[in-house]
C-alpha cells in the first residue's frame, strides 16, 4: 500500500498527526495540574512515524508498543476520549481506569497495549506472531519499542527467534536519540540500529521518522512480506521528542535549547502541512483539521472529567482467570482468615 500526496487519505492522515500533537499538549497541562496521576510519557514531535507505521497496518493486524504509547492508540482508532479517561484513572478509560497512561489498549483494534517494562513487550509480540503461524492466520504483530530497548536482553532473544522460526513479525525502533537521558550515540556500540537485524539474518532499514510517506512506504512493504512471506523485519524510524523523556523530565539537563529548536526546524506537522498545500490542499482544510483535533482533546478531557472513578470493590477483576482459585489461593485476599471480598477500613474506600 502507499500513499501518494495527492490522495484524499493525506488529510485525514495529517488531521491524525494533529489530534495527537493536541492530546499531548492537553495531557502535559492536566499532568501538572495533577489531574493525571503515575507517570506520563509524551510523544510529541514523533507523529509521522507513528501515523506512518499504523496507517500502513491491516485492520486484523495486531499493534503492540511500549509505554510511550497515546499516540498508537489515537492513530489506531482508540477514541480521544477513553484514551484521555484512562490517563485520568477513570472508569471509562481504555483500560478501564486500571492501566494509565503506559497501559493503553483496545483488543477490538488489535490494539494489545503500551507495556510499562522496557522491553517486556518484545516476548509478548514474539509470541503473538508465533500463534499466528501455529493457526496459520494471514495477519502480521507490528512491535514498537524505543532505541533504549535495544540493548536488553529481551531485544536479543526475541529477534533471534523471529528470525530462527520466520515469524510475522516487524520491529518498529522509533529512535528519538535518547534512551532516558542517555543519547544512542553513547549507549550503543552500533548507534545505526537497523544495522543489527543483520546479526539474525533479518531485513533491516532506516527510515526518516518524519516524513509520513516514506513511513508508510517503508512499513507497508515490510508488514506485507511478513504476512504473505512470513518475513521478520526491524524498521528503525529516526525521529525526535520535543518534550523529555516523561512529563517529569525537563528534557534540559542532556540535551540544548538550541538543538530541540534544531529538530522543531523540521517538525512532522509543518512538513506534511507543506506537503498537502503542495498539492492543492487548501489553508482553510488545514486549519479545519487543526480546529477538529483541538475541539476532540477539549471534549475528551471534559469527558474524563465527569466520568466516575473505577468502583472499589471491583478492584481485584480480572486478576485472576476463571477457575484458578484452587492455583492460586494462598494469593487471593485476605486468603489466611477465609475472606473472599476486598474489605477497606479507615476511610480508604470513601
Amino acid at each position: 500500500m502507499t500513499i501518494t500526496a495527492s490522495d484524499p487519505k493525506l488529510i485525514g492522515l495529517y488531521g491524525s498527526m494533529a489530534l495527537i500533537r493536541a492530546f499531548e499538549e492537553e495531557a502535559e497541562r492536566q499532568y501538572k495540574a495533577a489531574r493525571i496521576g503515575g507517570y506520563c510519557h509524551l510523544s510529541s514531535g514523533q507523529e509521522a512515524a507513528t501515523v506512518g507505521t499504523v496507517e500502513a497496518l491491516a485492520e486484523e493486524d495486531l499493534l503492540v508498543t511500549g509505554y510511550r504509547c497515546h499516540g498508537f492508540a489515537l492513530a489506531r482508532g482508540v477514541p480521544a476520549e477513553a484514551v484521555m479517561a484512562e490517563l485520568y484513572g477513570r472508569r471509562d478509560g481504555c483500560a478501564h481506569g486500571r492501566g494509565g497512561s503506559m497501559h493503553l489498549l483496545d483488543v477490538s483494534r488489535g490494539y494489545y497495549g503500551g507495556w510499562g517494562i522496557v522491553g517486556g513487550q518484545l516476548p509478548i509480540a514474539t509470541g503473538m506472531a508465533l500463534s499466528l503461524v501455529r493457526r496459520e492466520a494471514p495477519q502480521a504483530v507490528l512491535c514498537e519499542l524505543g532505541d533504549g530497548a535495544v540493548n536488553m536482553g529481551a531485544w536479543h532473544e526475541s529477534l533471534n527467534l523471529a528470525a530462527v522460526w520466520r515469524l510475522p513479525v516487524v520491529f518498529l525502533v522509533i529512535n528519538n536519540l535518547y534512551g532516558m537521558g542517555t543519547s544512542v550515540e553513547r549507549a550503543s556500540a552500533e548507534p545505526d540500529l537497523f544495522k543489527r537485524a543483520g546479526s539474525y539474518r533479518m531485513t533491516g532499514e532506516r527510515v526518516d521518522g518524519d516524513d509520513l510517506e516514506a513511513v508508510i512506504e517503508a512499513s507497508s512493504r515490510l508488514l506485507e512480506e511478513a504476512r504473505s512471506e512470513r518475513r521478520p523485519a526491524v524498521l528503525e524510524a529516526v525521529t525526535y521528542r520535543y518534550r523529555g523523556h516523561s512529563v517529569a523530565d525537563a528534557g534540559l539537563a542532556y540535551r540544548t535549547r538550541e538543538e530541540i529548536e534544531e529538530h522543531r526546524q523540521v517538525d512532522p506537522l509543518e512538513r506534511t502541512r507543506t506537503l498537502l498545500r503542495g498539492h492543492g490542499v487548501s489553508a482553510e482544510e488545514i486549519e479545519a483539521a487543526d480546529r477538529d483535533a483541538a475541539a476532540t482533546v477539549l471534549r475528551a478531557t471534559e469527558f474524563a472529567e465527569s466520568n466516575p472513578a473505577p468502583d472499589v470493590d471491583r478492584l481485584a477483576t480480572g486478576v485472576y482467570a476463571p477457575g484458578s482459585d484452587a492455583q492460586f489461593e494462598r494469593m487471593m485476599p485476605g486468603s489466611p482468615f477465609g475472606e473472599r471480598e476486598l474489605v477497606f477500613g479507615g476511610g480508604l474506600g470513601r
